[in-house]
């Protein structure tokens, strides 16, 4: 007999205390993966091995937002020598999809948002095994065991996944190729009833056995090819052969003593570090950073941030980048002084510095203080929606974020990475260079937004990682320099008041429609007693957990 729910509460009124422990800790979006990363650390797996084991396991559980046919980008802390490593696993567009070939079409202004030419070459798998195999200790085949049950015997759906699984259907699969594949009988699976998914098992077999190579050649990637291009897109068996993970130098910005790392472009985390370098220059009023003024302040700092990282932010291999000079404190100060304590503005403009410049997200550190702060992502959902045949997942609508404007440095090319939302995040001490917290937050163009009032509530502010992400936040819609600010249910009647008379247009959001503030997972660790103190969004199913 299934049990039916009829209606779950979204009005997210919970309280939770941070988890505490020390032998190893991982917090995700989704419980059964947060078990599979802790049966990763058991079985003698670093904080490596379990991101990878609990991102396979969470295309499984939320394939409404994750997946082997989406990218992935991953931060990784070495407790050996405290560096910092960074993973850009996201895939380029195929080599025949040219400005001229989309304007054939009649798209002069953005691809739609599911056509097949935005599918990018799918850059997770490369990425699962490529972290692995630099910092992890585990085979792969032993590291996806855990994915490999949950697909082949089931699991229950969870009641968040299941409302945007039938948000996904509705959208995407029941008109996407091979969309059927992620149904029963063509509907959503309700929250609480199991769903298998036999051919996500047999794509993780074939990659466990025989590794990115695996996925990138042969029978994955001719299906692959096949089924984009049935769909009417260009990627071929080649594009799948070229393509390779990138380790990358992370970039960072000192906050208040604390240095706050991100992923390099092409990913957003540049639109977070420009924005803290610029709330470094204001002080916080009695400790508070949750006043109206210091939303002003913080809004405002990102409003210039993502006039910036808008026009910045693209493959740096097509377009070379003043990250130096834009990350500078001159820079900052410059940015600053554009902001008005006493109104909005909402007409920000990229600068020039001087000598010129759907997803989930899981982190865990284990035992020895190795950390992985990790972000797998469709996009929009099941991105495209089209399944290729009998794999059991979905290929990423990433190409979406090109700019199809010539004169734009994320202009559209064959072989080039779009403009990437995901964005893990890592912080250390500036004093000792020890790992203070890995965390984050998905969730489109509210990462580097979350990431921000995260880190302001627990530096500015304080508060431990489940208190940080239980604060309500606020988001500039779209990403955009003079969009909107949403507000999400929680914040006192005068603080709207107040933002109002200061200019912002503001709209309330409340119910299950606060996803759009996204859903963070954070780990901080103590330097001297080694004791980990997580917290889990409760605006998702997950939690985090210790072994």
């Amino acid at each position: 007999m299934t049990i039916e729910f009829m209606n779950f509460p979204f009005d997210f009124n919970s309280r939770r205390s941070a988890v505490m422990g020390t032998r190893g800790m991982v917090a995700t979006s989704q419980p059964l993966a947060v078990a599979a990363g802790l049966e990763i650390l058991a079985g003698g797996g670093n904080a490596a091995d379990a991101a990878v084991a609990a991102a396979a396991a969470l295309n499984v559980t939320e394939p409404t937002s994750t997946g082997i046919g989406g990218d992935c980008f991953a931060l990784f802390f070495d407790s050996k020598t405290n560096q910092i490593s960074a993973l850009n696993g996201s895939g380029r567009a195929p080599a025949g999809l040219t400005l001229q070939r989309v304007g054939e079409e009649g798209f002069t202004r953005e691809l739609p948002p599911l056509h097949p030419f935005t599918i990018t070459v799918p850059g997770a798998c490369a990425g699962w095994c490529d972290l692995v195999e630099r910092h992890g200790r585990l085979e792969m085949s032993v590291v996806l065991e855990p994915a490999v049950r949950l697909a082949e015997q089931g699991f229950p759906v969870s009641p968040i996944t299941a409302y945007f699984w039938d948000r996904g259907v509705k959208r995407q699969l029941s008109q996407a190729l091979g969309g059927e594949e992620l149904t029963i009988a063509g509907r959503a699976p309700r929250a609480g009833e199991i769903f298998r998914n036999p051919g996500l098992a047999r794509t993780l077999r074939i990659v466990a056995e025989g590794g990115k190579t695996a996925f990138y050649h042969g029978e994955i990637a001719e299906a692959v090819a096949a089924a984009v291009q049935a769909a009417g897109g260009i990627l071929t068996v080649d594009d799948m052969a070229y393509h390779q993970s990138t380790w990358e130098q992370p970039f960072s910005v000192d906050y208040r003593g604390f240095r706050v790392w991100e992923c390099p472009p092409n990913g957003q985390g540049l639109a977070a570090l420009l924005a803290l370098n610029i709330l470094e220059g204001f002080e916080v009023e009695n400790g508070d950073p949750f006043t109206v003024h210091w939303l002003h302040l913080e809004i405002e700092a990102l409003r210039l941030a993502f006039a910036d990282a808008r026009w910045y932010v693209t493959d740096p291999e097509f377009s070379p980048i003043p990250l130096d000079a834009l990350l500078s404190k001159g820079y900052a100060n410059q940015r600053r002084r554009l902001i008005n304590h006493q109104r909005a503005t909402l007409d920000r403009l990229w600068g020039t510095p001087e000598n010129f410049s759907d997803t989930v997200y899981l982190t865990v550190i284990d035992g020895e203080g190795n950390a992985c702060s990790f972000i797998n992502s469709n996009y929009m959902g099941f991105g495209t929606g089209i399944v290729p045949s009998g794999y059991g997942f979905t290929l990423q609508n990433r190409g979406h974020n090109f700019d199809l404007q010539p004169d734009h440095p994320n202009v559209l090319a064959p072989g080039k990475r779009p403009y990437h939302t995901i964005i893990p995040s890592m912080v250390t001490r500036e004093k000792d260079g020890s790992l203070y917290a890995s965390y984050g937050v998905m969730g489109g163009y509210m990462q580097p937004q979350g990431h921000v009032q995260v880190i302001s509530a627990l530096v500015d502010g304080g508060l431990d990682p489940q208190a940080a992400l239980e604060r309500p936040r606020f988001c500039i819609a779209d990403g955009q320099a003079g969009g909107d600010v949403l507000l999400e249910e929680g914040f006192p009647e005068t603080t709207l008041r107040r933002l109002v008379k200061l200019g912002h247009p503001l709209k309330v959001v409340s119910g299950i429609e606060r996803s759009i503030f996204g859903r963070g997972q954070i780990i901080l660790r103590d330097a001297e007693s080694r004791v980990l103190f997580a917290g889990s969004d409760p605006r998702a199913d997950g939690c985090a957990m210790c072994l």
